[in-house]
C-alpha cells in the first residue's frame, strides 16, 4: 500500500502500513459521524461552531474546510479515521523542542484546512476535499499499537489541520493518553474556546504556526484573521497544555522588523519568556514560487530582535546547522540539548534543571 508523505515532514513511512484499509471515499462509508459543536438554524440550514469561521452551511453543502457537510439538518464529519499520510517522525521535526526531545513520533494527516494559505507546503492535502483522494481507514484503538510497535512515544496530528479532525482525534487521543502516550498538534489554531477546552484534557502538546502578526496578511494570504490564532495560544498556556511557536519569515510579507517586534512582545506578556519560538526560513512553494526564499540576514535578524525581547528559546529552522538549534540555558549558557538535523542528545539537564547552575527549565523529557 502506498502511503502518501507530505511536504518536509514525512520521512520514515514503512511497510508496516500495509495492514491498514485503504479505501476510495465514499459518503455513507464508516468515515462520516455527526459531528461535534455546531447548531440547528432555519431551513435546515445548520452553522459550525468548530472554529471562527462559523459557517452558515446550507442543506447538502460544505464548510470552508470541505469535510464538514449539512445532511439534512444535521452537520457531519466526512473524515473520521480518513488518513491521507502517515510516518515515523523524530518529535523535532514538528518542531518542538522543548517535548520529549530525541523522541519518535507517529504523524498522521486527513484532508483539509480551515486556511487557504497561498504558500502551503502541503496543499496536495490541505487544499483537497476527501473524494479527491484514496484515504487510510484507521480506528483510533489502533493508534497506540501503532506507535509503541514501531518505538514512537506519541501521536501527532499534522500535515493538515488537525483541528478540523476534532471528533477523531479527541476519540483517538483518550486511548493514546490511556496507553501511557504523549499527544501532538501541529497546527494553525483556528478553533474556539469549547471545543479547544473539549479535546484539552488530552492533549499534552501544540505547535502553533502564527502565519504573520498584523491581520491583513492573514486577510489575502490566509483568508483568515489573526485574533483567533493568538487566543488559542494564550488559551493553550491556560489549560496547561506545552506550547511552541513557529513563524515562517516571508520577504515583503511578514518580516518587517516592527511586526517581529511586536509579536516578541505579545509573547513575553501574554503567554511567557520561556514559550520556545521558531523563526523558519520560506522556501517557495505553491501560490508563492515567484517569492525569493528567506535571506539567513533576516532569520539572524528576527532571532536578535527576540532576544533583545527577553525571550530565552528562540531557534531558527530550515537553515543549515548552528548554534541556533541548541537549547542553551538563559542563566549560565550551559549546552543542555544539543541538536544535529533532527536528532537529539540530552547533554545538560538533570532533573529538569541546569546542571551548571541549578536553573529551572520548561522541557519535558522521560
Amino acid at each position: 500500500m502506498n502511503i502518501r508523505i507530505v511536504g518536509s515532514c514525512g520521512a520514515g513511512a514503512n511497510s508496516f502500513y500495509k495492514n491498514i484499509n485503504k479505501v476510495s471515499f465514499i459518503e455513507n462509508s464508516a468515515m462520516k459521524k455527526e459531528a461535534a459543536f455546531w447548531k440547528p438554524l432555519s431551513d435546515e440550514t445548520v452553522q459550525c461552531l468548530l472554529c471562527p469561521h462559523h459557517c452558515i452551511i446550507a442543506p447538502e453543502k460544505r464548510g470552508i474546510c470541505g469535510v464538514r457537510k449539512n445532511e439534512h439538518g444535521k452537520l457531519f464529519t466526512l473524515i473520521y479515521g480518513a488518513c491521507s499520510s502517515i510516518a515515523e517522525d523524530p518529535i523535532e521535526k514538528k518542531p518542538l523542542y522543548h517535548f520529549y526531545p530525541g523522541s519518535l513520533v507517529l504523524s498522521l494527516g486527513s484532508v483539509g484546512c480551515t486556511f487557504r494559505c497561498d504558500h502551503c507546503q502541503n496543499y496536495s492535502i490541505s487544499m483537497v476535499r476527501p473524494e479527491g483522494l484514496s484515504l487510510q481507514d484507521i480506528s483510533p484503538d489502533t493508534l497506540s499499537k501503532l506507535a509503541v510497535d514501531h518505538g514512537c512515544r506519541g501521536v501527532a496530528w499534522t500535515y493538515n489541520e488537525p483541528t478540523i479532525w476534532h471528533e477523531y482525534t479527541r476519540d483517538a487521543a483518550k486511548l493514546v493518553k490511556s496507553a501511557g502516550l504523549y499527544t501532538v498538534y501541529v497546527t494553525n489554531g483556528y478553533i474556539e474556546e469549547e471545543p479547544l477546552k473539549d479535546i484539552a484534557p488530552y492533549l499534552d502538546a501544540m505547535n502553533v504556526d502564527v502565519k504573520a502578526f498584523h491581520d491583513e496578511f492573514y486577510k489575502t494570504v490566509c483568508k483568515a484573521k489573526l485574533e483567533p490564532v493568538l487566543q488559542t495560544c494564550e488559551r493553550a498556556k491556560k489549560l496547561g497544555i506545552h506550547l511552541e511557536l513557529t513563524y515562517l519569515v516571508i520577504p515583503g510579507l511578514n518580516d518587517d522588523i516592527q511586526e517581529i517586534k511586536e509579536f516578541c512582545q505579545w509573547i513575553g506578556e501574554k503567554l511567557s519568556t520561556d514559550t520556545p519560538v521558531h523563526f523558519s526560513r520560506f522556501h517557495p512553494e505553491y501560490k508563492m514560487t515567484d517569492t525569493k526564499a528567506t535571506p539567513t540576514s533576516t532569520l539572524l535578524a528576527c532571532y536578535s530582535i527576540a532576544k533583545d525581547a527577553g525571550l530565552s528559546f528562540v531557534y531558527l529552522g530550515n537553515i543549515a546547522h548552528g548554534d541556533y538549534d541548541n537549547t542553551y540555558c538563559p542563566s549560565c549558557k550551559n549546552l543542555l540539548v544539543e541538536r544535529y538535523g533532527f536528532s537529539a542528545q540530552i547533554k545538560g539537564l538533570a532533573q529538569g534543571k541546569c546542571s551548571r547552575c541549578g536553573t529551572a527549565i520548561p522541557l519535558r523529557v522521560g
